[in-house]
């Protein structure tokens, strides 16, 4: 396959989710007032444009190997240079193998995308973590954990779910090709400003139950499409217990809610984390974070919108169709839709059909083929330890596949230096290198024929995992150690 004919299937395999968020620009009546998106936005906000959108300047923009040789070639062709290198980090993370990493790559296109964003970066002067600086990891995982995003920053990345920074209190939103030249020629790109949705859960999780709980739950209540034309604000109880490991994951799909962008306001959760990382701000601390704080909201910010839900309603999830609102709880039936009437129906019953599913039955105990613990969303050091947890003295059941990929070199080392990876290794699982992998399956990792798998990614769209056919049900790293241990869907309480 040619390399453009390998971009425009990647193109292609993503255009409805593309265009629903870089279509024209439309009309929003946005009201809120003092909330963290408006400051952020405000602070950085250079022009409103004729069009009624607004430009603003990019703090932080993140680039990878997919989305940047069409926006450089675009560069070299008019004469134009990148305005800030220094603003612009680059990796390679979603067509890098991850059973070897050595040059040449196995895969042709792989080691061709690759080659082309080292010239790239070289010959335009932006730093890169490749497999050589000990960095390289997917975006979204280096990004917080070198310290690069920070609170009140703008960040922008030609991939969706750069939502993800917004853990930190930033406005971090995915951008297209032609907007990720834009931001490398002017370091800024024209936005409509958005609404912002305040989403409280109070309360406790009960045991069993994690972030990636939180937000399929999230998305389930709203839809997959209640988040267009929203920022949303996540608070209350439990974002305010929450990790910093556990609000990443849950910013990272915001945008499979619709929202472009998720944030949870900067608090003692924040600084902590990012106290000491090496791209953190140095000198007076305690200042730095007092003027972090003072761009929070405030029990006085209006907001278009607010939903509040139970922390003690929600129970681990697991996805049952097509897209990451078609979701249960592991103890519920699946919907029955045979009284419903309408799209929604004929949607449910070709997500059903395409998964072999019926009409209130039950998941558990439902045989899975992979397991694929790791992506942007899940491989962070904390849901390492989350899933080796459970399978500790454990074996993975007969027939059952299990991939572990780290979401960074860092994240390796850790789980090395604390002994995870021999807890896999001793499972029957396979441990590998840095990348995105199965997720999205642009390299070798990739489902076969009709296989099912657990997976802790972020999307379980038809062809996500490689196979046209392939199934994917989308867990928690807790509950994918648990389907891995006993080859089926389980209630991973069951085994705390």
């Amino acid at each position: 396959m040619g390399f453009r004919r390998f971009l425009a299937l990647l193109l292609f395999c993503n255009r409805p989710h593309i265009d629903r968020l870089y279509s024209k620009p439309v009309a929003y009546l946005p009201m809120s007032k003092g909330t963290l998106y408006d400051t952020v936005w405000d602070l950085h906000k250079v022009a409103t444009l004729p069009n009624g959108q607004d430009q603003l300047f990019v703090g932080l923009h993140l680039i990878h190997e997919v989305t940047t040789p069409q926006a450089f070639a675009a560069i070299r062709e008019s004469g134009g240079t990148v305005m800030y290198p220094e603003r612009t980090f680059a990796t390679e993370d979603h067509i890098i193998p991850t059973h070897s990493q050595i040059h040449p790559y196995s895969d042709t296109q792989a080691e061709l995308m690759s080659r082309t964003l080292e010239k790239n970066v070289t010959d335009f002067n932006i730093p890169f973590f490749n497999t050589q600086t000990g960095n390289q990891g997917i975006v979204h995982v280096i990004g917080p954990e070198l310290g690069l995003s920070q609170p009140g920053m703008t960040i922008a990345c030609g991939d969706s779910h750069t939502s993800t920074h917004g853990a930190l209190g930033a406005l971090a939103f995915g951008i297209g090709t032609s907007q990720v030249r834009l931001v490398l020629e002017t370091q800024t790109v024209a936005l409509n400003r958005l609404n912002v949705r305040r989403i409280s859960v109070n309360g406790q999780l009960g045991k069993g139950v994690y972030p990636k709980d939180v937000i399929l739950y999230i998305i389930q209540q709203l839809g997959v499409e209640g988040g267009i034309g929203y920022a949303y604000e996540y608070g209350g109880d439990v974002f305010d217990a929450m990790s910093m490991e556990g609000r990443l994951s849950v910013c990272n799909m915001s945008i499979e809610g619709g929202a472009r962008i998720g944030y949870v306001n900067p608090d003692h959760i924040t600084f902590d984390f990012l106290k000491g990382k090496p791209y953190a701000p140095k000198g007076d601390w305690e200042a730095q974070c007092a003027y972090w704080r003072s761009l929070a909201s405030t029990p006085s910010s209006v907001y278009d919108d607010e939903c509040h839900f139970n922390g003690a309603d929600i129970e681990p999830m697991v996805t049952w169709g097509v897209t990451p609102g078609q979701s249960i709880g592991v103890s519920q039936q699946l919907p029955n839709i045979s009284d419903d009437a309408g799209e929604k129906k004929q949607s449910f019953e070709a997500a059903l059909s395409f998964m072999g599913f019926q009409s209130g039955q039950s998941l558990k105990n439902q045989k899975v083929d992979v397991v694929f613990i790791g992506s942007c969303t899940n491989s962070r050091i904390t849901d390492l330890r989350d899933a080796a947890g459970l399978l500790k003295g454990k074996k993975i059941a007969p027939n059952t596949h299990v991939l572990v990929v780290p979401g960074s070199q860092s994240v390796k080392k850790q789980a090395e230096e604390e002994g995870l990876h021999d807890v896999f290794l001793s499972a029957g699982a396979e441990w590998r290198d840095a990348g995105c992998s199965m997720c999205l399956a642009m390299n070798t990792d990739k489902l076969v024929g009709n296989q099912l798998c657990a997976s802790t990614s972020n999307r379980n769209f038809i062809g996500r995992q490689g196979s046209p056919t392939g199934r994917t049900l989308l867990m928690s790293p807790a509950m994918a150690a648990a389907a891995a241990i006993t080859g089926c869907v389980t209630d991973v309480r069951e085994l705390l």
